[in-house]
């Protein structure tokens, strides 16, 4: 007997779906590659956390500072997690993850770094720097380019503390840097002698040992600090000379920059505003006494000595912002000595650049104090060994569970391992599609989730498959059996689906650390299930329905109706049999 003509499914529209759901993920995660078989490798790999691989992870938890609003302190959080993520993508590290946890955690995970590196990098108050540049050159080798930005580029932005003192910035506030033809490709004292190729400067007033590592140091390379052997300890060191990076208007310089004379925890504050004679914006800056008496006295040293009115001649007018061992800023100290407390840099400055400025000259050192809540340090060898042994685990289950369905269930197997099948492969995909663009990272306790997802979607087909045959012990045929059964099937599978998606919402929203991990991949493996179900498990039982093997019952087929104890047709349907009378008819 048919199904009614109302409930007649459509199987090769669920399986058309299923399938351009499964080539659109492939073609988002192959990206440009797709005609570059070559290059899958890399976009198809599974982006696993540091318990799977090696590196290190540290929790932070934020200490509230006294009267400060709730408000004011998840600004501050955001703020220290954006200095933090800066420092170790400055570091050079790869793949390192910043995330912050409920309201006061940052959680930092570097890949491959030791346990002290990594604290030391994100958990120390670095300071903000001010020093004087005493050489400065193009990152290049060409002798033909000037190290100095012309004058024009330079006046076209004034730092000023009074309309009669002022001073002119760096990079971030003109995007019109360019060589000046006259400029000399070296660097000479007042005496001519104590030259470096390629700077301009005073190099009798830098020390050998520095001069040797300007003359290595390449800014090009995003890892340069690394590259000259400096430390957290030595490009942060205030009582010494160091080597730096910068750039303006595209062009990267590099500098010999002198002890730190002014250092940023003598800022009071810092404000973007707009400039009462321009429409650019400018950032304001006020210092404390010590601070501002300092600052007072290092440009009016740097003005006396090396100044020229309106004009900044030599990079020794400079005075280099240098955060974590980078120069974000260099204005030259050409109108006049900076005192009374205060300054104001303008230029070119859009509003956005203005405030980040602001930000960089507050929030230089963290805008609030950290302790350690963990540490968690995994070896490339343990990282290895925990991988192996979560793969270890799914494939045993994965066997345990299709032992069973080739016992128990028999030709109804294929459709069973089928369906694991698809939800690996679902599964797979969306794993590397959030690691791809969302920077999800597979550990171990994701791992564990994934292998719970097999149980998830073993309950579901057999949920199915028991409804289906107690249709088939009450005597339908297999097409009705299954539309009926499926009926009956659908509610229980949602319901159990959603149950447990809400238990891993709720634990992934109430949870910490790896228990996370765990909470996700459940849920976003529920979720794949009711897609395998819906638009495969179910399609493809309608679809051998109709062949012979499965139709008629054959004894592998898992449906044989006399294995299962069927009743005859009639007593199902509820209908009395009309049994043949044997009495002789009357005669009229």
């Amino acid at each position: 007997m048919a199904p009614p003509s109302g409930n007649v499914s459509r199987p090769g529209r669920a399986l058309a779906v299923l399938a351009a759901l499964i080539v659109v993920l492939f073609l988002i995660i192959a990206g440009s590659n797709i005609a570059q078989p070559a290059n899958w490798g890399k976009d198809f790999k599974v982006h696993l956390g540091l318990d799977l691989t090696s590196g290190t992870t540290v929790a932070l938890k934020a200490q509230a500072p006294r009267g400060v609003s709730s408000a004011q302190f998840a600004s501050d959080m955001t703020q220290a997690k954006n200095i933090m993520q800066n420092r170790v993508d400055g570091a050079g590290f790869t793949e390192a993850q910043v995330q912050q946890q409920g309201s006061d955690i940052i959680n930092v995970a570097v890949p491959g770094a030791g346990t002290q590196k990594v604290v030391n990098l994100v958990g120390q108050t670095a300071q903000l720097l001010f020093r004087q540049v005493l050489l400065m050159a193009p990152n290049t080798t060409s002798a033909s380019a000037s190290p100095t930005p012309s004058p024009s580029a330079s006046a076209s932005a004034k730092a000023s503390a009074s309309p009669k003192a002022s001073a002119s910035p760096s990079a971030s506030a003109s995007s019109s840097a360019s060589a000046s033809p006259s400029a000399s490709p070296a660097a000479t004292s007042s005496s001519g002698t104590s030259t470096v190729a390629g700077a301009s400067g005073d190099a009798s007033l830098v020390s050998a040992q520095v001069k040797a590592l300007f003359n290595k140091l390449n800014c090009a390379d995003s890892n340069w600090k690394k590259q000259v052997g400096y430390t957290s300890q030595q490009y942060n060191a205030a009582n010494t000379q160091t080597v730096s990076c910068g750039s303006q208007g595209g062009v990267l310089y590099k500098f010999v920059l002198d002890k730190a004379k002014v250092v940023g925890k003598e800022i009071k504050s810092a404000s973007a505003s707009l400039s009462s004679t321009s429409v650019y914006w400018q950032t304001n800056l006020s210092f404390y006494p010590d601070g501002g008496s300092a600052f007072g006295s290092l440009t009016e040293q740097m003005y006396s000595k090396y100044g020229t009115s309106g004009t900044a001649s030599s990079p020794l007018d400079y005075l280099a912002v240098v955060l974590d061992g980078n120069v974000i800023s260099f204005p030259a100290i050409d109108q006049g000595a900076i005192t009374g407390g205060s300054a104001q840099i303008t230029g070119n400055f859009s509003q956005t650049e203005a405030t980040n400025l602001a930000n960089v000259l507050n929030y230089g050192a963290l805008p609030l104090t950290f302790t350690k809540q963990s540490v968690q340090s995994v070896s490339p060898q343990l990282g290895s060994d925990q991988l192996h042994a979560g793969l270890i685990a799914g494939a045993i289950g994965l066997f345990l569970v299709v032992i069973y369905c080739l016992l128990y269930y028999r030709g109804l197997a294929i459709v069973a391992v089928s369906s694991l099948i698809i939800a690996a492969a679902l599964a797979y995909e969306s794993v590397i599609l959030l690691g791809k663009y969302q920077n999800f990272a597979l550990e171990l306790a994701g791992v564990a989730g994934l292998i719970v997802a097999i149980g998830i979607t073993a309950d579901s087909f057999v949920v199915f498959f028991e409804r289906l045959r107690d249709e088939v012990r009450d005597g339908r045929t297999l097409r009705t059996a299954v539309e009926r059964g499926w009926k009956r099937a659908r509610r229980t599978i949602l319901v159990s689906d959603t149950v447990s998606f809400l238990a891993a919402a709720l634990l992934w929203y109430f949870s910490i650390g790896e228990v996370k991990g765990f909470a996700f991949t459940l849920g976003l493996t529920t979720l794949i299930d009711v897609v395998v179900v819906f638009l495969f498990t179910k399609p493809m039982i309608t679809l051998l329905a109709r062949t012979t093997f499965f139709g008629q019952g054959h004894r592998l087929s898992g449906l044989d109706p006399s294995r299962l104890g069927a009743r005859a047709p009639w007593r199902s349907s509820g209908r009395t049999a009309r049994v043949p009378s044997t009495t002789p008819a009357k005669e009229a």
